[in-house]
């Protein structure tokens, strides 16, 4: 599989203020990729120097083989871009939005036409498409500015949380658009701080904070290497949890325990095996499913980030 994003020991700066420190990363071509990070962490500024809109001070970024600082209006006309704020005129209907935004990106004619109807469909505002935009929900002006940057059907599409403040009806359908993109060969970089989006969506993801890269690789693998081992326990037999072989840590959960461990199967097996020998009432006995949320938080601490 080839690559179709190469960063390498990237580096930015705003007045002195190190926003990206010697970042690097890659990007398998048909691939969905997440970029996860808390809110400052770098994410933005990484996205806008992959279209060519910042410069980097430092490092080299390809993109489809083309180089950001030599060819950036060549990437800029090849290459989808979503970005965080909306970028509509609300004056105009969502079909004039897009017919501007195609003829900006050279699709003219009947071409153009068929483009912007194709979106429309795409994004379920077809009915809608003549209404301006000012009258549009948050959820149906995210859509249309994604389908703007559908209509020179790139084959790589740089999204950045592209579903902030939206209804869960909206962020479904974005979410179904983007899974039949990546089926059509298209791939997507999806910069996002919401953990479920990216186990819902990306085979591979880059944690960055603080401006830097600090783990990355196949969700999988991440989620095998990093996540939170553990059990969960309800039952009324506990005030405190016993002595068990190969319990690491136990912490209070709601009404439960989680009781972390390197072999959780093995625990939820002598965990059993207590209960039942002081025939206690349970009420949940189960292996924590591996998360993201827990390998984030393990990666980046807990503190709060304003």
């Amino acid at each position: 599989m080839s690559q179709v994003l190469k960063v390498d020991q990237v580096m930015k700066a705003y007045n002195g203020t190190v926003a990206l420190d010697r970042v690097s990363m890659s990007v398998e071509a048909g691939s969905c990729f997440g970029l996860l990070g808390p809110n400052g962490a770098g994410k933005s500024t990484m996205m806008k120097l992959l279209t060519g809109i910042l410069r980097h001070d430092a490092g080299s970024i390809e993109v489809l083989g083309m180089d950001v600082g030599k060819q950036a209006g060549e990437i800029r006309a090849t290459v989808g871009y979503v970005p965080q704020d909306i970028t509509l005129y609300e004056k105009l209907s969502a079909r004039q939005n897009l017919k501007f935004f195609g003829e900006m990106y050279g699709v003219r004619g009947a071409e153009l036409k068929r483009r912007i109807s194709e979106a429309l469909e795409r994004v379920g505002l077809s009915e809608r498409a003549d209404d301006r935009v000012a009258s549009y929900s948050g959820g149906m002006k995210r859509r249309i500015n994604i389908a703007a940057a559908l209509l020179h059907e790139p084959k790589l599409v740089i999204l950045d949380e592209p579903t902030v403040g939206i209804d869960p009806q909206s962020r479904n359908h974005i979410f179904e658009l983007l899974r039949s993109l990546q089926q059509e060969g298209v791939t997507l970089i999806y910069s996002t701080h919401y953990m479920e989006e990216v186990e819902a969506l990306c085979d591979a993801v880059a944690i960055i904070d603080h401006g830097r890269i600090i783990t990355q690789g196949p969700l999988e693998e991440l989620l095998e290497t990093h996540a939170l081992k553990a059990v969960y326990v309800e039952t009324d037999a506990w005030t405190e949890v016993p002595t068990l072989t190969g319990l690491q840590r136990a912490t209070r959960d709601g009404r439960g325990w989680v009781l972390e461990c390197e072999r959780p199967l093995e625990l939820m097996s002598r965990v059993a095996d207590e209960l039942s020998r002081n025939s206690a009432a349970v009420m949940a006995l189960e292996m924590m499913k591996p998360s993201l949320d827990s390998v984030f938080l393990k990666l980046t601490g807990e503190k709060l980030r304003d």
